[in-house]
């Protein structure tokens, strides 16, 4: 697959990106986790500014990279990691808004599966309806981390949105269906990740709450997420 690397979206060279890449949609949000987190982080990427640094932390090395917003973003991206870079493990570390009335704004959600609106599954000319999900090896280390870390989380179905502005004010209808929370990627990556064989896991911090109004700063959502990484460097 090295001929087929640079990609149109990734400039890096073979072997500058490492077996596990953990996502969050900010690529500021990846600088800082870079920075914050790894020893050594060296830029990969800042094609259109998605930024993705390669380094080691407790001697294993990871990259980060930011994915974006949406599942076309996080589609391309990922499939690229996956398919062209030999990527085996992408852990997203994003930010979502609250459907269950008992998660508040910090809490932890690890994504089991991740039900969706997007059409994105009809590529795969499948006969009926796609139910994508977490790495269940992911699933558990992280649930043993956030345990382990006193973190509180809750563990089930999330909501891959197409749609940011919502003129249907679906929301309450999921919320029926038991489904923790709304984010807008997820359901590609395990999507991806099924299609290629490799791991996936999707861990998000509640950063608004619909139905109340809650919501946190832009500058929260790029920082102070800080449970959520330590949970996903723990097990990356």
């Amino acid at each position: 697959m090295s001929n087929q690397i640079p990609t149109p979206h990734i400039e890096a060279k073979a072997g500058e990106i490492a077996k596990t890449v953990l996502m969050p949609g900010d690529p500021l949000r990846a600088k800082f986790m870079a920075e914050t987190y790894l020893e050594n982080p060296v830029q990969f990427n800042g094609v259109r500014g998605m930024l993705g640094y390669t380094g080691t932390y407790k001697g294993k090395e990871v990259s980060i990279m930011g994915h974006g917003m949406g599942i076309p973003s996080i589609g391309i991206y990922t499939y690229e990691l996956y398919n062209f870079y030999g990527v085996e493990t992408i852990i997203r570390v994003g930010s979502a808004g609250a459907i269950d009335p008992e998660l508040k704004i910090g809490d932890v959600v690890i994504a089991m599966g991740a039900c969706t609106n997007s059409a994105y599954a009809t590529q795969y000319l499948l006969p009926g309806t796609y139910a994508p999900i977490a790495s269940f090896d992911l699933v558990k280390k992280a649930v043993e981390e956030a345990e382990k870390l006193g973190v509180k989380y809750k563990v089930g179905n999330i909501y891959s949105s197409d749609t940011f502005y919502d003129d249907a004010q679906s929301l309450g209808a999921w919320q029926k269906m038991g489904v923790l929370a709304v984010e807008m990627e997820a359901s590609a990556l395990y999507m991806n990740a099924a299609r290629a064989g490799k791991k996936a896991l999707c861990i998000c911090t509640i950063s608004d709450c619909p139905f109340t109004g809650e919501a946190s700063s832009s500058e929260y959502r790029q920082t102070a997420l800080t449970k959520m990484m330590d949970i996903a460097f723990s097990i990356c």
